[in-house]
């Protein structure tokens, strides 16, 4: 992927589509089966989402993928048509519960990373049911407080 400047972004690069905000939260850290489930749809510029039927969006719970600049609340646009890579942010399915890791390969050997110093890695293999759901392709954060919003 190569980044663009605004000035260099096709000609649709301004047309919205719509994505569906999908319904659990995406979990950063262990899974928890307690948490809110969400739905609907956002519009989002073309340029944010190449590939429209295999893109969605989730929204962040917890703190595990700080050292990604991802944090609770964020939203996550993820693309399940990209092929995940070494050091890619993943959203994996875990045992059977969605959560959102960085993706270590070495050699052989995947590991599903936190991207938290103050969390473990595991390999893949060692884990009941792993699967990669798609990529993380854009995230997108908060910068006011939401009750400020309406000011």
């Amino acid at each position: 992927m190569s980044l663009r400047r605004v000035t260099e972004l096709p000609d649709d690069g301004f047309a919205t589509v719509r994505v569906p905000l999908l319904g659990q939260r995406l979990c950063a850290g262990f899974p928890s089966p307690a948490d809110d489930f969400l739905e609907g749809a956002l519009e989002l510029p073309r340029w944010l989402v190449p590939n429209p039927p295999a893109t969605f969006l989730w929204q962040i719970s917890g703190e595990s993928m700080r050292g990604a600049g991802i944090f609770d609340g964020d939203l996550a646009i993820v693309d399940r048509s990209l092929k995940a890579g070494h050091d890619c942010v993943v959203v994996a399915v875990v045992n059977g519960q969605m959560s959102i890791k960085r993706l270590m390969i070495e050699g052989n050997r995947a590991r599903l990373a936190f991207d938290n110093p103050d969390l473990p890695a595991f390999a893949v293999e060692d884990l009941e049911e792993a699967a990669i759901w798609g990529v993380v392709r854009f995230t997108i954060r908060w910068h006011l407080v939401r009750g400020q919003l309406g000011r």
